[in-house]
């Protein structure tokens, strides 16, 4: 029965599953595309799953305990470690454990309980807010950053519009300005007794 416990057996009877069942899978792949061995491949997968699984039925599920983190000595099969409550054996009996580090281990592992009771209470605090609102004031947000862009390239080209009309309105107070020595020079010419 040990043989059924240890580590290379568990390895073995792993390996076998994964392999019989990528057999199964290939041969399903094989019959769906009607590939001619693919009828071949999945008996083959399925007696071999079979087989497997009629030998897990007997031999019963394997617990897994990982107590080993808490008793250092544990993870060997045929380990001897005594109870807490045998007390202190000798040198040469089994090794045993003491109860102050054990009980400050609990401890430790206790305030650590404690404290991912409060982080998950805080998340579900977090779950239970309300962010429906939330994605139209982003909708919201992102209308008014793309109305203000737009406001600001119009912006832009008003100033250029501006400065444009400025060089122009230039222009045209020289213009009025010789204009106006024209027609002073005109109008002198008029004033000017005929000889």
């Amino acid at each position: 029965m040990s043989f059924l416990k240890s580590k290379g057996f568990k390895y073995f009877k792993n390996l076998l599953i994964g392999l019989g069942a990528s057999a199964v899978m290939l041969g399903a792949l094989g019959k769906i595309n009607s590939y001619p061995w693919g009828g071949t491949m999945i008996t083959v997968g399925l007696i071999v799953e079979a087989v497997l699984f009629a030998f897990l039925g007997l031999i019963g599920p394997e617990k897994d305990y990982y107590w080993e983190k808490l008793y250092p000595g544990l993870d060997a099969y045929n380990s001897q470690v005594t109870p807490l409550t045998a007390g202190p054996q000798s040198s040469t009996g089994p090794r045993t454990l003491d109860a102050d580090v054990v009980e400050g281990r609990l401890g430790g592992m206790l305030d650590e309980l404690q404290t991912m009771s409060k982080s998950l209470g805080s998340l579900k605090a977090l779950q239970e807010v309300d962010f429906s609102e939330t994605t139209e004031q982003v909708k919201s947000m992102h209308n008014f950053y793309t109305k203000m862009n737009d406001a600001m390239a119009s912006l832009n080209e008003t100033v250029e519009d501006t400065k444009l009309y400025q060089e122009n309105i230039a222009s045209l107070n020289r213009n009025l300005s010789s204009l106006n020595s024209v027609y002073g020079n005109v109008l002198g010419a008029f004033r000017q007794p005929i000889d």
